[in-house]
């Protein structure tokens, strides 16, 4: 998508990604049927009563948008819109990009040679330890580290970054929200060197349900992810799955067998993670660019940038369609291409179901091409 243009586009576009039920890929598909926000948005209260929805959507209205806009002025941030030309490059490629950004700092750190690091809340201290030397050492040859933010893993690597060099970290809640609490200090400093980069609007409290689009955040801005201690079932292997997915690196540290955070990584080391060991096995992999990244498991729709036809609707999908794709679905995430895999309808067949089904506020896609039953 070329600049977004000023003036109430712009505010239109932020209302309908923020409207429930609206996450990135329906975003786009709304995008790409009716060419403007202000077209979807007016198109939105009928396509969602045809796809079953009982209780009205609620619309963000602009002068709310104005309104956070003017607070995150007053705060030192702004937002970024897909398609702005300072909106991180890597992460618009992936294909659930967020439509808006807010952020607190420097755009450009978003866009420079990023690596993720993450790891266990409650990590020991030979992995704190760890995190500490491969984040300053990569900070210190000119990556940027990002991480989420919290305690353990992530507030080291972001202040061994600091010390040395850039960092970038991913808020799971509003930029005036600190989550933990401990580390505003940490936020502060980084927003004053760096960049703190959330999809959550101001005021948003960090719920459980918030994380998966922090690790978004984390997966799509780096070009590697380095795992650090992470117990099986984690959100910081949910981090690395999502890397793979978006086609990138993922580095892990090996550890003790013993020690159930190492299960984590120890595992995505069996299935063709790279061993790393220190900093120097990161950016051999990174700058050799022999890449052992594979492409994200499923294409996703098309970019709103060239609608195929703005103003045309395809026809909503059968009803036979969306009750066979709900038998498939439960509120444990599933994977779209598996979902395909089993129901023997097309690709395009069932994403079109799907997002219906998401507008009636039956499915939620979720980040890394997973969709998860809601109602």
């Amino acid at each position: 998508m070329s600049a977004v243009s000023q003036g109430n586009e712009r505010l239109d576009i932020v209302r309908l990604a923020r409207t429930d039920g609206i996450g990135p890929v329906n975003f786009r598909r709304l995008m790409t049927e009716h060419g403007t926000a202000g077209a979807a948005i007016e198109a939105l209260p009928e396509r969602v009563r045809k796809a079953g929805r009982r209780a009205t959507i609620a619309i963000p209205s602009r002068d709310s948008v104005e309104a956070e806009q003017e607070a995150l002025t007053r705060l030192g941030g702004r937002m970024l819109l897909l398609g702005d030309p300072d909106y991180p490059a890597l992460l618009s490629r992936i294909t659930d990009a967020p439509p808006v950004l807010s952020l607190w700092g420097q755009a450009e750190k978003l866009s420079q040679r990023a690596i993720g690091v993450v790891g266990a809340r409650n990590a020991s201290a030979g992995g704190l330890r760890i995190a500490e030397s491969l984040s300053g050492a990569l900070a210190h040859e000119g990556c940027v580290i990002v991480s989420g933010l919290a305690r353990g893993i992530d507030t080291v690597a972001h202040r061994a970054a600091l010390h040395q060099g850039m960092t970038v970290g991913a808020a799971a809640g509003g930029l005036d929200y600190f989550y933990p609490p401990e580390n505003e200090g940490l936020y502060r400093a980084i927003a004053e060197r760096g960049c703190v980069v959330t999809e959550a609007p101001l005021g948003t409290i960090p719920q459980a349900s918030h994380f998966p689009r922090r690790n978004r955040l984390i997966a799509g801005l780096s070009l590697g992810v380095i795992l650090i201690e992470a117990a099986m079932r984690s959100g910081t292997l949910i981090t690395a799955r999502l890397a793979l997915d978006y086609g990138r690196d993922v580095f892990a540290v090996p550890g003790s067998p013993l020690d159930p955070r190492s299960r984590g990584g120890n595992d995505l080391l069996r299935q063709g993670a790279i061993l790393t060991e220190t900093a120097q096995d990161v950016l051999n992999q990174i700058e050799s660019g022999a890449s052992t990244r594979i492409e994200p498991r499923w294409t996703g729709l098309p970019g709103f940038s060239e609608p195929e036809s703005a103003g045309f609707s395809p026809p909503p999908a059968p009803e036979n369609v969306k009750k066979r794709i709900c038998e498939l679905l439960s509120p444990t995430p599933v994977a779209v291409d598996d979902i395909v895999a089993h129901c023997q309808f097309s690709v395009s067949t069932v994403l079109s179901a799907l997002s219906e089904l998401e507008l009636g506020g039956t499915a939620t896609f979720l980040p890394g091409g997973q969709v998860v039953l809601t109602a």
